[in-house]
């Protein structure tokens, strides 16, 4: 018992005398220098040199659309037969793109207003973006099923299963087949 809590004991210490030199570098935690963490992957430095050039970290779904179309159309197999259906699908994703794109803006715009003002919104005002928001969501996914439900009726029952799990979104924390619940 002895030996495991002091090899513990000796393996944090490590721990911390490697770590201190990644702090010292970055200014460490509250200097007002930036924090990144003793192990920096690809990722990490990819983020960092981003935000150090002025660039935002998140890139606008309409600059990953085009990718998301050209994938789902390589992945469904789409024939030239289906084409037609495919490319009213491919638009709505597109138009809902350009969209997100001016709620990003605005969101971002209106962040910066209420930093530079210091005020929160008043609940009522919270409630009723939310009631836009989910009214917004409502048209889309409407329209998005307009255009999907032709284009799945013209796919194969091979591309339909393709479909099936490409064209529905992923709900985070939420298991397929649980419905959210851990498993025992």
């Amino acid at each position: 018992m002895r030996k495991t809590i002091l090899s513990t004991l000796v393996s944090a210490a490590l721990v911390a005398l490697a770590a201190a030199p990644a702090l010292a570098q970055t200014g460490g935690p509250g200097s007002g220098g930036p924090v990144l963490s003793a192990v920096e992957g690809p990722q990490a430095r990819h983020f960092a040199q981003r935000h150090h050039e002025g660039q935002r970290a998140v890139r606008l779904p309409s600059e990953r659309v085009e990718a998301r179309i050209a994938y789902l159309k390589t992945a469904l197999k789409i024939t030239d037969a289906q084409q037609v259906q495919w490319n009213s699908f491919a638009d709505t994703l597109r138009k809902h793109a350009r969209d997100a794109d001016q709620r990003v803006q605005a969101m971002r715009t209106e962040g910066a207003d209420r930093r530079e003002k210091g005020a929160r919104p008043t609940a009522i005002k919270r409630m009723e973006r939310g009631q836009q928001r989910l009214a917004a969501a409502y048209t889309r996914q409407s329209e998005m099923l307009a255009a999907a439900k032709p284009l799945y009726e013209a796919l194969s029952a091979e591309q339909q299963k393709i479909a099936d799990d490409l064209l529905t979104p992923r709900r985070q924390g939420m298991s397929r087949h649980g419905g959210g619940r851990p498993r025992a």
